[in-house]
């Protein structure tokens, strides 16, 4: 069998992904929260919303929902709740009628954003790479 020869690039993501492992020393209970993390926020509607809270701020649940295109009220109901749960949000009622509801990021959520944002300049650094990928693969299913 020959060796596999990589490039610089495919080093430095290999010996990356090296240095986040930490299996052997993981708390189980780190282990637990991350995956429940995976599960609960890594998904489209969530990371949808920390985008536009931190881009925008303390919003109202109407406004919110304007500015996450395609959600239901149902689902941006449920995402809320679960971000509230997990201490990412926080859901401010004003004594007013009609009631007011806003929501703005709490520092956990902030850090969240933050954790995010590789994922975001992963899809910019890669995009090309990507379309031409589909585009191929999309070409192969065709035949």
């Amino acid at each position: 069998m020959g060796k596999v020869k990589l490039s610089k690039e495919q080093i430095a993501s290999l010996q990356a992904y090296e240095s986040c492992d930490t299996q052997d020393l993981a708390d189980p209970r780190v282990e637990a929260l991350v995956t429940e993390l995976i599960g609960r926020v890594a998904d489209k509607w969530t990371m949808l919303i920390l985008e536009v809270l931190t881009e925008r701020g303390e919003l109202r649940f109407t406004r919110l929902s304007e500015l996450v295109p395609g959600i239901s009220y149902k689902m941006l109901t449920q995402t809320l709740r679960l971000m509230e749960r997990e201490g990412l949000i926080e859901r401010t009622v004003h004594p007013v009628i009609p009631p007011k509801v806003e929501y703005k990021l709490t520092e956990l959520g902030l850090s969240l954003g933050a954790a995010f944002c590789g994922v975001w300049m992963w899809a910019e650094k890669h995009l090309e790479q990507v379309e031409r990928a589909r585009a191929a693969f999309d070409q192969r299913s065709k035949s």
